[in-house]
């Protein structure tokens, strides 16, 4: 059975995992290594290393119908972690059978707010409101197998099931 992505059907957004956000949409974090720079004797000119489990700043956006909404901008507002969870449905086409299927997919995101945008007010036009925040922690998950886990403030690194950063924890002690 051969199954191909073709779009995603519809998402919930979810704070603590129980507080159901309104309609927002959701840009995911971007996931960059930290690079080092090498040039010397043997080199023809400079190499960039990227260093293994060493993950750049990621950031997440979220643009909101409305900023005065207390289920979604205010509380995205306030000064602490925000669990994120976003509910997917994500529709697949299985090439052998012709026929269409749909996984479920899951993010999971631990974030704080960095920027709120309130947007504009306009006649008859949804607001343009908007947050960024910053994540340290992104799992994915489709139909309940995990994908990826990074969590950057217990040095975890896992994409499908092989951990890059054990081997580092180990040597600094970490249980």
């Amino acid at each position: 059975m051969t199954q191909y992505p073709a779009a995603y059907i519809a998402f919930r957004v979810y704070e603590d995992s129980i507080n159901e956000v309104g309609v927002a949409n959701v840009t995911l974090p971007d996931i960059t290594n930290k690079a080092v720079t090498i040039m010397g004797s043997g080199m023809m000119g400079d190499v960039s290393v990227p260093i293994m489990g060493m993950i750049e700043n990621m950031t997440m956006g979220m643009k909101f119908l409305s900023h005065a909404s207390p289920g979604t901008f205010s509380m995205f507002l306030e000064q602490r972690k925000h669990q994120i969870e976003l509910r997917v449905a994500e529709e697949y086409w299985d090439i052998e059978d012709a026929e269409i299927g749909m996984w479920p997919n899951k993010y999971v995101m631990i974030a704080r707010p960095k920027s709120m945008k309130s947007g504009t007010i306009a006649p008859a036009a949804a607001s343009d409101s908007s947050g960024e925040f910053d994540v340290y922690l992104y799992a994915a998950y489709r139909d309940g197998q995990e994908l990826w886990y990074i969590d950057k403030r217990n040095m975890t690194f896992r994409v499908n099931g092989k951990d890059y950063m054990a081997d580092v924890r180990k040597a600094l002690g970490y249980s």
